[in-house]
This record gives structure tokens, C-alpha cells and sequence, in this order.
């Protein structure tokens, strides 16, 4: 049940954040986070038989921009994505991309093998592989034939005699 925890914590926390930058935007104030402009990227995580799978929304973030570290079970995905250069020729009527710097944390299950995980990215999409140990199968133990045991002779208790 730990693993549902913790990505509902994590869901909690992406959700609080939106609602903190929703808040900020909505009176007019700027947001109250790190960095110019800071967005948090959407994130799906789904679960293998073999594998966590993180799946990170970063299109016009390069490979270059980004850095995952793993430590005391939470996983960190930071980066920046940089804003397109602006003509002065151009006038522009809407902005609704965020850029800047991001940060990402998720909260890792207790049974996965840090040492071996493992991202790629291809159409803006970061996916982060977390492999889950082999799980532990019961060792099955052959019967072999063998001598029969014998049981032990009975031993008879002592007769009450009278001893007078």
C-alpha cells in the first residue's frame, strides 16, 4: 500500500502547486516560486511487472538541460526550458507556455534498484525506467525416495506391584 501512498502524495503535491500558481495568476500577482518563470511538468507513472514507468511532459527541454539524481528514495528531475528567441518583428497575442527552470521530485517505492535506473528521451517525452527487483520465488525442495523409518519400540511403564 506504500507505493499507492506515495503516488497519491505526489499527485497531491503537483495538484497544491497548480492551485498555488492558479491563485497567484488569478490576483494578479506574480508566482511566488523559484526562478522567472517556474512550471511543473505533468507526470504519469505507471507499474510493470518488472518496472516503475515515469513519463515526463518536457517538449523544448533538451537532454542536455535536464539532470535526475536519485537519493534517500525520491527521485529528482530538474531542468530548464528556455524561452524561444523573439523577433522585435513580431507581435505576439497570446503566451500560454511556461519556461524557465522546473523541479520535479517523486517519492520512490522502498522496493525498486536505484542503481539501475535508466532514462531516454524522443518527441518531448522523458521516460524514466525504475526497475523492481526479481522477485523472491519459494525454493521447491524434491522429495526423494529413502528407507522407511521405523518407530521406536514402546516402551511398557513398570507394572504396580505391592512391595510390602
Amino acid at each position: 500500500m506504500t507505493v499507492l501512498t506515495d503516488l497519491f502524495e505526489d499527485l497531491r503535491d503537483a495538484q497544491e502547486e497548480m492551485l498555488r500558481q492558479a491563485r497567484s495568476l488569478r490576483f494578479g500577482h506574480a508566482y511566488e516560486g523559484t526562478g522567472n518563470n517556474p512550471w511543473v511538468p505533468a507526470v504519469d507513472i505507471a507499474e510493470r511487472k518488472d518496472a516503475y514507468l515515469v513519463s515526463v511532459e518536457l517538449p523544448g527541454v533538451g537532454i542536455d538541460e535536464l539532470e535526475i539524481t536519485c537519493q534517500s528514495g525520491v527521485m529528482t528531475i530538474r531542468g530548464e526550458r528556455h524561452h524561444a528567441d523573439d523577433s522585435s518583428e513580431e507581435t505576439v497575442h497570446r503566451a500560454e507556455r511556461r519556461f524557465g527552470p522546473f523541479l520535479r521530485s517523486i517519492t520512490l517505492p522502498g522496493n525498486v534498484m536505484a542503481e539501475a535506473i535508466d532514462a531516454s528521451a524522443q518527441d518531448g517525452v522523458l521516460l524514466i525506467t525504475v526497475p523492481k527487483p526479481k522477485e523472491a520465488h519459494a525454493k521447491r525442495i524434491q522429495v526423494h525416495p529413502g528407507q522407511a523409518h521405523t518407530t521406536p519400540a514402546t516402551v511398557e511403564p513398570p507394572s504396580e506391584e505391592n512391595h510390602s
